[in-house]
């Protein structure tokens, strides 16, 4: 599995933990910005931002890929089942400090 994130993914099911490091190749979401305005409290401009392609997964033949939730969300219905994100919600291991130190599963299209 081409794990297409900056990090290395831990796996753990059932105590048995297997790591997917970096390919090297990172997906991304294309964004565009424009600037709406000024914070009334802070001073701090605003802007909105909108999203558009995926850049760096290749295609579904390419076969099983790990990207971010938000390259996930980005994906059309022919990623189903082939594009998987880490699911860092309430069944994640965190450590201590509550940092995520393993998913128990992913998520997919």
């Amino acid at each position: 599995m081409r794990n297409l994130t900056p990090h290395a993914i831990v796996i753990d099911v059932a105590g048995v933990t297997q790591t997917i490091q970096p390919s090297g190749i990172i997906a991304r979401v294309s964004t565009s910005e424009q600037s709406v305005g000024f914070c009334s409290i802070t001073g701090a401009p605003i802007v909105r931002r909108t999203f558009g392609e995926v850049e760096g997964v290749g295609s579904p033949s390419d076969g099983p890929c790990l990207v971010s939730a938000l390259v996930l969300s980005a994906l059309g219905d022919e990623w189903s089942g082939v594009a998987f994100a880490p699911d860092t919600g309430e069944t994640a291991i965190r450590n201590e400090n509550g940092h995520i130190v393993a998913v128990t599963r992913l998520v997919t299209v």
